[in-house]
């Protein structure tokens, strides 16, 4: 083969390589979002709703517009913020329990994905035993409804008496804040057909609920806010809601509110107690708004907490 042939074989080849390359489309989509874990013998499995625009300038409170865009400069943020919406999935090996269920249709396109992603995640929504709903906020309890039918027909839906009565009796809803009146309609329209279906039951007192998962009081972001307790062999995992909105202000800056918290005092309070817990016991901590799968610890370092996302480990859910 004469020198020029080969030179000429050679300029084809890479030529049809850049063709090829060049008119491989984009995917303009992120891998489906779940991701496990083991806690003992428990399956965990976080999912996303999505992300959605998280307004820190407009809705952060007890800290300067100032401080809090310092605060999210140090971890390298800026607004426009994105925040993540999380649930997690718990399968004990004889139930399938859904903690939170994202925004359904209530935030727009942004979200509403849980469903999809638990799809994805190997489930289907019948198989859902039970829902335990941190509070009644649209972005935890919006998923649990699809065209105004349960999303999750053979579940049981659960959660504080003390939050089912904040945002069910009408009279709340007359002398809370304006900005919370379309909060209140969410809340008895997610509640509604499980109510019909015999499917609601509040519980009045915390503590156990199925064997290895304990409800906790955590008010004050909304009344009847609740925390579970995941424990399975000497491993605890703490399902904690919203607690922490945004991580790279409020582990900072801990007395950091929100307009949406019905009790200031009792968020920060609750906040403080829990981030302790959390550091002295070394649990697991899944959030519902720290980046997406929301799974790490919190340390206490030089005076401030820190957030330290899960090691990333395929070994840790075994093959079948």
């Amino acid at each position: 083969m004469s020198p020029s042939f080969r030179h000429l074989i050679a300029a084809l080849t890479l030529s049809c390589a850049t063709l090829a390359h060049a008119a491989a489309p984009m995917a303009h989509s992120q891998a489906p979002g779940y991701y496990r874990v083991m806690l003992g013998q428990f399956e965990i499995t976080a999912l996303s709703d999505g992300t959605h625009p998280f307004p820190v300038d407009t809705v952060m409170t007890n800290i300067s517009q100032q401080q809090a865009l310092q605060d999210l400069a140090a971890v390298d943020l800026k607004l426009p913020l994105q925040g993540s919406i999380n649930a997690f999935l718990i399968n004990t090996g004889s139930k399938l329990i859904l903690v939170d269920s994202g925004a359904g249709a209530l935030y727009g396109d942004c979200c509403g994905k849980l469903i999809t992603h638990l799809r994805a995640a190997g489930y289907r929504p019948e198989q859902v035993d039970e829902i335990y709903i941190t509070h009644l906020h649209k972005d935890h309890a919006g998923g649990v409804l699809a065209q105004g039918k349960p999303a999750f027909p053979n579940a049981v839906l659960r959660l504080s008496q003390a939050e089912a009565d904040y945002w069910l009796t009408p009279a709340n809803k007359a002398t809370a804040p304006e900005f919370l009146s379309s909060f209140f309609d969410a809340a008895q329209a997610a509640v509604a057909p499980y109510q019909s279906a015999g499917h609601f039951q509040p519980y009045k007192d915390y503590g156990p609920l199925e064997a290895g998962i304990e409800a906790m009081p955590a008010p004050g972001h909304t009344p009847g806010h609740a925390a579970y307790l995941v424990q399975s062999g000497d491993k605890q995992l703490l399902i904690w809601g919203d607690i922490v909105h945004v991580a790279g202000i409020q582990l900072t800056h801990p007395d950091a509110t929100l307009k949406y918290d019905s009790s200031e005092l009792n968020a920060q309070a609750t906040r403080a107690a829990l981030l302790q817990r959390a550091a002295s016991e070394h649990l697991i901590v899944a959030a519902a708004h720290i980046a997406f799968p929301g799974l790490g610890h919190i340390r206490r370092h030089q005076g401030e907490y820190e957030w330290l996302p899960l090691n990333y480990d395929e070994s840790a859910v075994p093959l079948p």
